[in-house]
């Protein structure tokens, strides 16, 4: 393979050639299937642009670009946006994104809730839809009767639009391995679930790929394709909910491990000798900085999953009265996660850590006080240049990313069928 201007890659020759043969041939189906896809991931970012633009940015040959062009033009994934005449020569005939008859589908399931988002190919919002869901009492086959029931609703709903349903990725707060099997999600109370398994077996095989990925490796997908973090290369994203899980992005790459399961930050120890966790040890990240944390001290006798949004939006007012006791509680945890924040500046030196989910709502009496805390914990002067931010994408992130894994499965070469 040899690098394109603008950091794609146009395929040659294929790997796994016999010891002592050289190099062979790619297959013509496997190369024009790449470099379709690199003129459409083109396009994606640099839209409006010419067939010209496309060819000296990537290094593909005018009249290969051509072909390509009128190719994904066929699929409905690009489309000509008339003539600019503001360039040297004659005028050019611009291309845009179109892919109006596709949808892309993400599903996030957690303790309390379901969000539910479609988008079209440029990532503008179809549909979205946020219901309370049991996700921490019911068991793993209802939980998947459930997924699947608002599955067929947004299908059915994009078929009524006439848009075909490219894929569905689903977020699932655990540990998720590499075939979407969720190998352990404890606040849900699943161990070696086959989501992707059961959850394509009860759509009934839908035509389309059924994906499963962790939440926090979904939100920081959709940071980076959504949020105003696109330019950045290397990104942590922190989710804020009963557990706290870590997406990380380095070198514009998320990093899932070498069996999925990394980003399980919850279960540092923050606080030696700290209160009990889940999962065996004491004073865990998730057990100091979650919500858990939080709520059992200002919900006498404990919160159910399915009160954790009330709970949190009367802490919010309490908060905003100014409670000493609910003001302190924020403080303890801010500091705690502010710990977490030092460990993750000092072992990944990110440009940007994104604090998502419930801890945007109690931004405004943590994130300062985390932020001190992380700069005073990292070695590197100013924390290593580590920003520590709010998400602005909400409680959708997680299935915003969801969705964000399909769209990237097109712009790997994943491309819909010509009409």
């Amino acid at each position: 393979m040899r690098p394109t201007r603008n950091g794609a890659q146009l395929i040659t020759n294929t790997q796994g050639s016999a010891p002592g043969t050289g190099p062979q041939p790619a297959d013509f189906t496997d190369v024009r299937a790449t470099n379709l896809a690199v003129v459409l991931r083109f396009v994606r970012e640099n839209a409006p642009c010419s067939r010209a633009d496309i060819a000296a940015s990537t290094g593909l040959n005018k009249a290969t670009v051509s072909s390509l062009v009128a190719d994904l033009i066929d699929r409905r994934l690009l489309r000509e946006t008339g003539l600019t005449e503001n360039r040297v020569g004659r005028p050019a005939t611009m291309l845009v994104l179109d892919g109006s008859p596709y949808a892309a589908v993400g599903i996030e399931v957690n303790v309390d809730y379901l969000t539910a988002v479609a988008v079209d190919l440029k990532g503008e919002a179809l549909l979205s839809w946020r219901r309370a869901f049991p996700g921490g009492s019911a068991s793993s086959g209802q939980a998947v009767a459930g997924i699947a029931g608002v599955a067929r609703r947004v299908v059915t709903r994009m078929t009524k639009e006439a848009r075909q349903v490219l894929g569905l990725t689903v977020a699932v707060p655990g540990l998720v391995d590499l075939g979407g099997s969720v190998r352990l999600a404890p606040n849900m109370g699943w161990r070696d679930v086959d989501l992707a398994g059961d959850l394509a077996k009860a759509l009934r095989d839908p035509g389309f790929p059924v994906l499963v990925d962790n939440d926090a490796n979904l939100g920081a997908l959709a940071e980076l394709r959504f949020g105003p973090h696109g330019g950045v290369r290397d990104l942590v994203y922190l989710t804020g909910e009963i557990g706290v899980g870590a997406g990380i992005v380095l070198d514009g790459r998320l990093r899932r491990g070498g069996a999925g399961f990394s980003g399980e930050i919850g279960h540092i120890e923050i606080v030696p000798g700290g209160p009990p966790c889940h999962c065996g040890r004491r004073g865990c990240l998730e057990v100091v900085a979650g919500l858990g944390a939080l709520l059992d001290r200002t919900v006498p006798g404990g919160v159910s999953p399915a009160e954790l949004e009330p709970e949190i939006d009367e802490v919010v007012q309490r908060a905003e009265a100014g409670d000493p006791v609910v003001l302190d509680l924020l403080d303890t945890l801010a500091g705690n996660l502010g710990r977490g924040v030092g460990i993750v500046a000092n072992l990944l030196n990110p440009e940007v850590v994104v604090l998502g989910g419930y801890y945007v709502k109690l931004a405004p009496w943590i994130l300062a006080r985390a932020e001190q805390e992380m700069l005073g914990r990292a070695l590197a002067p100013g924390g290593g240049g580590c920003r520590l931010v709010v998400s602005g994408l909400g409680y959708g992130a997680a299935a915003l990313g969801a969705a964000a894994r399909v769209l990237d499965s097109v712009d790997s070469g994943r491309l819909p069928a010509p009409a």
